[in-house]
């Protein structure tokens, strides 16, 4: 089934192709108030989380907080995050060698997995 395109969508993405960072909901609904673009905070919610649920926008939640991102690559990848500004970096995933491994340890088996790395960056610190 095909989505329908919208002027708030089209407004949402291209908010979230100009912050490189995750962002919240709240905080990308200000970024848009600030440039003119009146959309409703619960409209900017739905469309965060269709982003999401469609594949296209990844997610954390830090200190509490779902945040969203757009992601250049297509592919499989986890994000370096800085807790105090938010930089974030694209990392490669971890070996699934090594996910088996420590998951058969515990008796676990590996079903999916997300893994997301909180720090200080350079600049930070």
């Amino acid at each position: 089934m095909a989505q329908r395109q919208t002027r708030q969508k089209d407004a949402i993405r291209e908010a979230l192709r100009e912050n490189d960072e995750f962002i919240s909901a709240q905080d990308l609904h200000r970024w848009l108030e600030e440039r003119g673009m009146h959309i409703g905070l619960a409209t900017v919610y739905r469309q965060l989380n269709a982003l999401a649920d469609a594949g296209l926008a990844d997610t954390i939640r830090l200190d509490g907080q779902q945040l969203f991102r757009l992601c250049g690559d297509d592919g499989h990848h986890h994000h370096l995050v800085c807790v105090k500004c938010g930089r974030t970096v694209e990392i490669e995933p971890p070996s699934e060698s090594w996910l088996r491994g420590i998951a058969s340890a515990h008796g676990f088996t590996v079903e999916s997995h997300t893994l997301e790395v909180f720090g200080l960056c350079p600049d930070c610190r």
